[in-house]
Formats: structure tokens, sequence, C-alpha cells
């Protein structure tokens, strides 16, 4: 098949390149600027709940069945149709699929997925953990291939996800693209009852909702931004707390992963802050010394993706990675249509 258009919709950007059989992307602005005579569109989404695993063909009955899963993923699914709509308006005759995020995490075994809650909430609402950010997390397993790795991708949102021999076996986010670490603006997991004491004390859902997802992260900690680069520039004590939270829990994520999988092979940092921050590199890695992690300091303060940057000495690989969702889901979409 030629090339294919990738339509990748995010919480805050939309990113549309064409993506050849050999790799070779080009980027356009947006929809309307990209070329009409493809055969075939790829679009990701973000959260796929327990029907859709794999890729699918889109039409009107799978738009409908994704739109019923917007409120799991608000800040992602909900750009990814209002893409996916415009796109088949724009498009009409090429075939248009939906690539998951969270298909890449369907291996995760059921000790990983299952949350201890009663049977009939499980089943019956599909409570579990999906993981999200699997098309990042796939690219970086087929580049770095090792039998035990952890990626972490930190970007906006942030995971961090055990790989074993090439497939997931456990991740930090959850039910929803709001557990785990601290993000951008997200605030990762919280004690459960500390949302049921806000939401006592008269907050409503749809406030704490907001409140989660746009207000906590790293811009609730520092109360001054959501940008590491911006906080990285500060001397300012509210600024260093954020990026101490931060990476602290990322290293505390690494080390439960590591036991996911019985020890640690590579380490894949990615994504907007795990490929250009050296500094948030250089915090994780030097609480995961006892995992055998060690830095060339050299190296990483001049990384630029794809670079090797552990020292001679470390048992453990250290790579900067760039990340590369578009390849996977013109691949995934590629496998489909034959």
């Amino acid at each position: 098949m030629d090339a294919i258009l990738v339509v990748n919709a995010g919480s805050t950007s939309l990113k549309v390149s064409l993506v050849g059989a050999d790799g070779a992307a080009e980027t356009f602005e947006s929809l309307e600027a990209a070329p009409t005579d493809v055969a075939a569109v790829a679009n990701r989404v973000v959260h796929g709940g327990a029907e859709f695993r794999e890729p699918v063909l889109i039409d009107e009955a799978v738009e409908r069945k994704l739109s019923a899963l917007t409120e799991l993923a608000p800040l992602h699914n909900a750009p990814a149709l209002a893409a996916i709509t415009k796109a088949r308006q724009l498009l009409p005759d090429a075939a248009h699929v939906a690539v998951f995020d969270t298909g890449f995490h369907s291996t995760i075994p059921d000790d990983a997925a299952t949350y201890a809650l009663p049977r009939g909430m499980r089943e019956e609402w599909g409570i579990r953990r999906y993981g999200f950010q699997g098309l990042s997390v796939q690219w970086a397993a087929e580049q770095v291939e090792v039998e035990r790795l952890v990626v972490c991708h930190l970007g906006g949102g942030c995971s961090v996800t055990a790989v074993k021999n090439g497939r997931s076996v456990d991740t930090t986010m959850g039910f929803t693209p709001l557990e785990g670490v601290p993000m951008a603006t997200r605030s990762g997991t919280i004690d459960p009852g500390a949302i049921l004491h806000v939401l006592r004390l008269g907050m409503t859902p749809d406030e704490l909702d907001g409140l989660l997802e746009h207000e906590a992260g790293l811009l609730g900690l520092s109360e001054i931004s959501d940008s590491v680069r911006e906080l990285e520039r500060l001397d300012d004590e509210a600024a260093r707390r954020a990026l101490s939270v931060y990476t602290y829990r990322i290293a505390c994520a690494v080390g439960a992963m590591a036991v996911a999988l019985g020890g640690l092979d590579a380490l894949v940092f990615t994504a907007g802050v795990g490929e250009n921050s050296a500094g948030v590199r250089a915090r994780i890695c030097a609480q995961l010394a006892f995992l055998g992690v060690e830095l060339d300091e050299t190296a990483n303060e001049t990384a630029r993706p794809d670079a090797e940057i552990a020292a001679d000495g470390s048992s453990v690989r250290v790579v900067v990675l760039e990340a590369r969702e578009d390849l996977i889901a013109a691949k995934e979409a590629r496998a489909l249509l034959g």
C-alpha cells in the first residue's frame, strides 16, 4: 500500500503526517493542508475501552461506539472523534482506520490489570487498567529490543511502562489517562479518599474533573507553570518542589516496573520532556542507581534523539528516543488493510 495519512489528535494539538511504506514522513499544519489522494487514513484514538483492542475500519457504527467512550478520556477521545469526522468529510473515498493507544497494553496480565473491586463493578462496568500511550511505547519496544525494558513517555501526559520481550506487562496509567505519575496539568494517582473528601465538602464532579485534568500536576504543584523547561529556568522554591515530586514519582514508577519485569536491561526516555530535559533524566536516573543505572553526564547533557546516554559501567542501557507514534499508526493500518 502507498503512503498513509496519519491523524494524531492530542489533548492540545493535532499532528498530521503522510507516512510512506519506507517510513519517510511529511508533516502538515492541518487536515485541510494534507493531500486528498490517499487510499487510507490512520486515526490515533487514545481509549478503545473493552471492545476495541485491535485497529478497526471506521464506519458510522464504530464512530457511535467511540463516541460513547469519550467520557473515559475526554481530553483525548473528543478531539480524536472531531478529527475523524473531519477526515471522513475531507477524504470520503479513503479507508479510515482507528488505531488505539490501549491496544498495545492488551497483553497486560490480570494481576496487573485488575483493581481490588467487586466483580460486578469490574465486569459490568469494565473497570480495569487499560494503559495508554501504547503507540509510543510500541515504537520504543521495537527500537530497543531487550528482554526487560521500561519506557518513560514524558510529555504533557506521562506514563511508565514495563515491556517484557516486546509485550506490555504493566503500566502506570489505568482506567483513564489520569492515573499514574504526575503530568503537566494532570494529577496522576491520588488517594480515592481525598476525592470523596472534597466531593463531600461540596465540590461538584465536573469541578473536580476540571481540577484533576487541568489544574493539577506540575501546574498545581508549582502554581507557576506546567512547563518543565520553564520550571527548570526559575530560581524558585515552588518550581524546585514541583520538579522534585515529579521526578521522584517517576523514579518510583520505574522501580515498580522493574519488579514487574524481574529486573531491568534498558530504560527509554521519550516524548517532549523525556527527549529534551537532561535535568529530568539526570534526577530520575540518580534515584535508580540501585538498579545499576548510571548516566554519562556529558552524553546526557548533549543528547539529541536517538542517543545512548548510559555510562560505560552502567549495567542498564539508557536511551533517549524520538517518539514516532505516526510510524506505528501507519504500520498498524497497513497491516489491517493488507
